[in-house]
């Protein structure tokens, strides 16, 4: 059963951009409700982004932890990044970030979920992947906050106790954990 089929009566009649930037733009959007009713809404457009749960031999989740301006604090997040190149398939855009961020490439990279992160005033939509075969490769990090972040090799178990001690609150970090816990324990049921 899909129940995203239908828009329940509601109609898109049109957006005009408020604001753009190298990253995301600003619409102004209006709609008309099932009675009839128009009204706007201010939405958020964004290319859409990748996160990559990488996993080695050990058991070893891979994590960053870099500055976010938005917080003015580090942050403990999966390597990520924007689906920012025309055409790019999710899974290339994820196996560069994978390398740029890290340095590290993946024999396997299956995608364990996709979601909406904030759906009453954006459309990003980010795809967590679980990468496994690691093996080192150059990095390339990009813009400041990426040449300065720390990367953190940690147990599974120790990354969910950050999620449980508030040391992790990112939620494509939350969501892939949790997507790895998840994954691993049905692995290890069949």
């Amino acid at each position: 059963m899909n129940l995203r089929d239908s828009t329940g009566g509601f109609s898109a009649l049109g957006e005009e951009v408020v604001l753009s930037g190298p990253v995301v733009s600003v619409v102004e959007g209006s709609f008309r409700a099932p009675d009839g009713t128009v009204f706007e809404r201010q939405i958020v457009r964004h290319p859409g982004a990748v996160a990559v749960a990488a996993v080695d031999d050990d058991g070893l989740v891979t994590l960053v932890r870099q500055y976010r301006a938005p917080f003015d604090e580090l942050m403990i997040e999966l390597p990520a990044g924007k689906c920012d190149v025309a055409g790019e398939p999710i899974v290339v855009t994820a196996e560069r970030e994978l390398a740029e961020e890290v340095g590290l490439a993946a024999d396997r990279l299956e995608l364990l979920v996709s979601f909406h992160n904030s759906v009453g005033f954006c459309d990003e939509q980010c795809h967590v992947f679980l990468a496994s075969g690691l093996h080192p490769v150059p990095d390339a990090r990009d813009g400041l906050e990426e040449q300065h972040l720390e990367v953190l090799h940690l147990p599974l178990g120790d990354a969910l106790d950050l999620i449980r001690d508030g040391s992790i609150t990112d939620a494509k970090t939350v969501i892939g954990l949790w997507a790895i816990e998840r994954r691993l324990a049905a692995d290890a049921v069949t």
